[in-house]
């Protein structure tokens, strides 16, 4: 009879062993997931993860207004998942943190697959909502 693994801690001994280093590990992940938080924003992202576009080329690709849009890369470039450049009156915004890309698509490729179907994935290791 096989017998169940333990999980895995989410740090490993060494990090784990001081308290205060593993806080601000724990700190810096929930505000990086609470910034990836928003689907505007994961729409935002999917939409310049292979180049570079304007505002208006993202407003068009989310289906959003431009404030709002603007709100969302603001929040995304003070995080440094996002980079700007400006020509002329024209603002244009690429991934700068390709870690945290990966991170969103590895989440979001799963839950795709757990939606497509669900029955390939046992109720235990799904990322998506229990339904």
């Amino acid at each position: 009879m096989a017998t169940p693994t333990s999980p895995l801690p989410l740090l490993d001994a060494a990090t784990d062993d001081d308290d205060e280093s593993a806080e601000r590990v724990f700190v810096s992940a929930a505000e990086l997931f609470g910034v990836l938080a928003t689907p505007l924003r994961l729409r935002i992202l999917n939409a310049i993860c292979n180049q570079e576009k304007s505002v208006g080329d993202i407003m068009v690709a989310v289906d959003s207004t431009q404030p709002n849009v603007s709100q969302h890369l603001k929040v995304l470039y003070q995080a440094g998942i996002v980079a700007k450049r400006r020509v002329g009156n024209q603002v244009y915004y690429r991934v700068q943190s390709e870690k945290a890309v990966q991170l969103c698509r590895t989440v979001c490729t799963q839950i795709a697959i757990e939606l497509d179907d669900p029955e390939s994935v046992s109720q235990t290791e799904r990322l998506a909502r229990r339904i």
